[in-house]
């Protein structure tokens, strides 16, 4: 199927040039039918007619750990991103005088839950960014042997920096520390195998890339953590079999990443992911890339033209989805795009642009038209 053929699933493509994943992606028809039958069928009763969980939550997990290249006993479903990076600062093993590394081009949710860990003690080192991101000779420069964790974004909000997590995972596993990743502004639009990129905990939630409802994150943690993490949150699902219910047994927890997950998911939320990750991988995440990379190509060609300051990397492997940039009058700019029905993000005094699989070269000549009027 042609890349252009599911903008029948974006609604909003008829009038509106939508550049603004990265803030929040529309939803797609069938994500939205997905959620509107499980709502319905509540509606009728039918949710206390039937088993518990859902086996939509089972299939959803299988693919998220396909997308992810990890098992299904290696995810779980939280609410948000910061969900589970605060999991991960609260549940591993991080001891007084210990330190946290990440870079000070974090958005802040991968950032407080690590500052929150400074009255128990801990060193949180916030280093200057190399290039809009954390690089592996910046981290080189600042590990010793009591890192305990390396907290990155796989992809910066909004430099657009791509990490290069496998060099960084090396760099961390060698002093003994975790790789912490936020996933947010990658998972669905670039290739993720947590395996091959030593990953060690990542979270990523539903609303941006992955064309999910807000309010559905994926939580993975690698299998041989799922065990030495403390949980956080006593859930009653969270051990093997929760009934019967007066038959109080906290000495054994589930063995796989579901233990960290609230006894009462966001089920029409999974419904709408298992729906969206259906259609990416449908697609397929390198075809994606593929074509996110060649619209960012175009952009980034045309901002050159146009003699603009632009902060993302210009080279493909250090970027994704994401191209921030600044003209002379970044306010101005900005409403003349929206009054052109051109929608993009405003971040930190930067216009930021972010187009995923459907969007089309057309569109971005048409901000660049603006831009250059």
């Amino acid at each position: 199927m042609e890349l252009e053929a599911y903008r029948e699933e974006f609604p909003i493509t008829r009038t509106w040039a939508y550049l603004n994943h990265a803030a929040v992606a529309p939803l797609p028809r069938r994500v939205v039918r997905a959620m509107r039958r499980f709502l319905q069928a509540r509606q009728r009763g039918e949710l206390g007619l039937k088993v518990w969980p859902p086996p939509v939550m089972a299939e959803a997990r299988a693919l998220a750990a396909r997308l992810l290249n990890a098992s299904t006993e290696e995810i779980a479903f939280l609410g948000s991103t910061s969900d589970g990076l605060n999991l991960a600062a609260q549940a591993l093993p991080i001891a007084p005088g210990e330190n946290v590394i990440l870079c000070d081009m974090e958005f802040p949710a991968n950032v407080y839950p690590w500052l929150n860990l400074q009255k128990r003690g801990v060193e949180v080192r916030i280093v200057p960014h190399d290039r809009g991101g954390l690089t592996p000779e910046r981290l080189a420069a600042c590990l010793d042997e009591r890192t305990r964790v390396v907290a990155v974004s796989s992809v910066q909000f909004l430099s657009g920096f791509r990490a290069d997590l496998p060099a960084l995972a090396r760099l961390a596993h060698e002093a003994g520390a975790v790789l912490v990743v936020d996933a947010i502004q990658s998972l669905g639009v670039i290739p993720m195998d947590v395996r091959a990129a030593g990953v060690d905990i990542l979270a990523a939630n539903g609303a941006k890339w992955l064309l999910a409802p807000i309010g559905i994150t994926i939580l993975y943690v690698r299998r041989e953590w799922i065990e030495r993490l403390q949980p956080v949150y006593a859930y009653y699902r969270a051990i093997p079999s929760p009934e019967p219910y007066l038959r109080y047994d906290w000495t054994t927890l589930r063995p796989d990443a579901g233990r960290f997950e609230p006894s009462s998911p966001n089920v029409d939320g999974i419904y709408g992911l298992h729906a969206a990750l259906s259609l990416l991988l449908e697609v397929g995440i390198e075809r994606i890339q593929a074509r996110v990379l060649d619209l960012t190509d175009r952009l980034l060609e045309g901002l050159e033209v146009l003699g603009l300051e632009i902060l993302t990397p210009r080279e493909r492997e250090a970027r994704a989805g994401i191209v921030s940039f600044r003209t002379a009058d970044v306010l101005r700019d900005y409403g003349r795009l929206r009054k052109a029905r051109v929608l993009v993000s405003l971040r930190e005094g930067y216009l930021r642009v972010s187009p995923h699989f459907y969007n089309t070269p057309a569109e971005v000549d048409r901000l660049l038209e603006v831009l250059a009027g």
